[in-house]
């Protein structure tokens, strides 16, 4: 693999934290905790399911690469970006918990994980293989933008949450934060490591199908089983959350074909005035309910 983009990134990512959120997933939450809203409620339980074992994917992917990065000693330029590989990987696995806790109360409701099963599966296949762990790097580094695209959405339109119980809403925004915070984390190491251009927009037609088949097929699972599937208010609320004036389809399309531009950067988002930019998005949820997390780090 042979790196085609010249820029490397290497300047820290500011109020990069290691939070803990002061709330507690064992006491469970409403069968439709999106506000009574089938569609949302699943939707957003789907995404869940696929928490675990993707924050995990990420992790390591990120963890192995680091080690082709010479050390901070050797080369300073390098020890931010150490830094937040560090804060990145703390991140993530405060949400893989937080979510395992989540996704086992979805067990109780008596709905099935296949997401995780599917992905599990795919993983195992592709580290059989023996293959570059670039290539690993290469598809976090595509989830982590469409995780930006929907913790953008979550956080810049209150319907998505508005009516959802204080608890889960908590979570989502709080993970949609973070999300937005280090979303540049995996993509600066790509570029660090010498992956390429070419690897990267291959691997972003695969993750961006995968995700939107795995979403979909587990969503529809999860109505199938909480008896949701069929009825029309379930449709349509679909389809104004897909399509609607300030659907995810019409806000997202946009920002995800970005990904395809040779100079692409997360962190070079233009935010439509008067509108504010995802990251003042969620610096702003963070400083309004600081009073519910801490910093671990």
């Amino acid at each position: 693999m042979k790196n085609e983009d010249s820029t490397v990134h290497t300047e820290p990512t500011p109020n990069l934290i290691v939070r803990k959120l002061e709330i507690d997933l064992r006491a469970g939450f409403g069968r439709h905790w999106n506000g009574g809203d089938a569609f949302l409620t699943q939707f957003n339980n789907a995404l869940s399911m696929s928490f675990p074992v993707g924050e995990q994917s990420f992790i390591d992917s990120v963890r192995d690469c680091a080690k082709l990065l010479p050390d901070a000693a050797d080369a300073p330029q390098f020890a931010a970006l150490h830094r937040d590989i560090a804060q990145f990987i703390g991140q993530e696995a405060t949400h893989r918990h937080l979510h395992g806790l989540y996704n086992a109360h979805l067990d109780k409701q008596g709905l099935v994980n296949r997401w995780e099963t599917w992905a599990s599966k795919r993983l195992a296949e592709a580290k059989s293989r023996n293959i570059d762990p670039r290539h690993f790097l290469a598809v976090t580094a595509a989830y982590e933008h469409l995780t930006a695209l929907l913790s953008d959405y979550l956080l810049r339109h209150d319907t998505a949450l508005e009516k959802a119980e204080p608890m889960m809403r908590m979570l989502w925004c709080w993970h949609a934060a973070e999300e937005t915070e280090h979303r540049a984390v995996a993509f600066n190491l790509y570029q660090a490591v010498g992956g390429n251009h070419a690897w990267r927009i291959r691997w972003y037609v695969y993750t961006l199908v995968a995700f939107s088949v795995d979403a979909g097929r587990q969503t529809v699972l999860n109505l199938w089983h909480d008896g949701t599937l069929f009825k029309p208010s379930t449709w349509w609320s679909a389809l104004k959350f897909f399509w609607g004036p300030n659907g995810l389809v019409r806000r997202c399309t946009g920002p995800a074909l970005s990904y395809f531009r040779r100079d692409f950067h997360p962190d070079h988002e233009t935010a439509r005035p008067p509108e504010a930019s995802t990251q003042e998005l969620a610096q702003r949820w963070l400083r309004e309910n600081a009073a519910s997390w801490r910093a671990v780090r």
